[in-house]
């Protein structure tokens, strides 16, 4: 049986609320005797067959909230790789032209500005390989359990990370175009980290609320613990 509507409108996304049903599912089935977990009822079925009838249609739906989830988490990623690629290639300042180095190359927001673009580039690239596997998942009743909650966690975690080191890449090269000016460099920290912020208000919640979801103790464990 499906749980009612009101417990689950308590949980974001249709995916969630399959993760949360596969959840209390396997925890009653871990104490049910053997017998129980084969026996069959009068059309014939099984437990785990009347479970996956029931769920079928919230297992499409979650299907869905996670390909949409993906897809649109994975054109901003794709975004930042091409951003960070094209700004390794034209670096601020440009190139000594005899010599191919970059001209800033000894000073310190210059080496900020090398490294927060490759940690961006690389950890955008993680965050769209997980969507992708996301995407091209099969979608198959026990992907929900843990499978699919995880990549998600590791591609959006990756997704956050990538926007916060581009904004630090933007910045580093503004402070060395603007050769230290401070009455410049204090807003273009503030708007740099705007997006970041921004960012952490809208999907953050839900980045907490899948790895509770997905790592934390059994259900009827915690229960217990709250009777005792």
């Amino acid at each position: 049986m499906l749980a009612p509507d009101f417990q689950l409108a308590r949980i974001s996304g249709a995916a969630l609320q399959m993760q949360r049903e596969l959840q209390w599912f396997k925890e009653v089935q871990s104490i049910v005797p053997e017998s129980c977990k084969k026996a069959r009822n009068k059309d014939g079925e099984t437990p785990s067959d009347v479970f996956t009838k029931s769920h079928k249609e919230l297992a499409k739906q979650g299907e869905k909230w996670m390909k949409a989830t993906a897809s649109s988490s994975s054109v901003v990623g794709s975004l930042i790789i091409t951003i960070m690629f094209a700004a390794i290639l034209t670096v601020p300042g440009g190139n000594n032209q005899e010599t191919g180095v970059p001209i800033f190359l000894r000073k310190k927001s210059f080496m900020v500005f090398l490294i927060s673009d490759a940690i961006s580039l690389f950890t955008a690239s993680i965050s769209v390989l997980m969507f992708l596997g996301i995407l091209t998942s099969r979608y198959a009743e026990e992907d929900f359990y843990k499978s699919l909650p995880q990549k998600l966690i590791l591609g959006l975690s990756t997704l956050f990370i990538s926007i916060a080191t581009m904004m630090v890449t933007f910045s580093s090269a503004l402070i060395i175009m603007v050769q230290g000016r401070r009455s410049v460099i204090l807003p273009i920290i503030l708007l740099a980290a705007l997006p970041v912020t921004l960012f952490m208000w809208l999907q953050f919640p839900l980045l907490v609320e899948i790895f509770i979801s997905t790592y934390r103790p059994g259900i009827l464990v915690k229960t217990k613990k709250q009777w005792h």
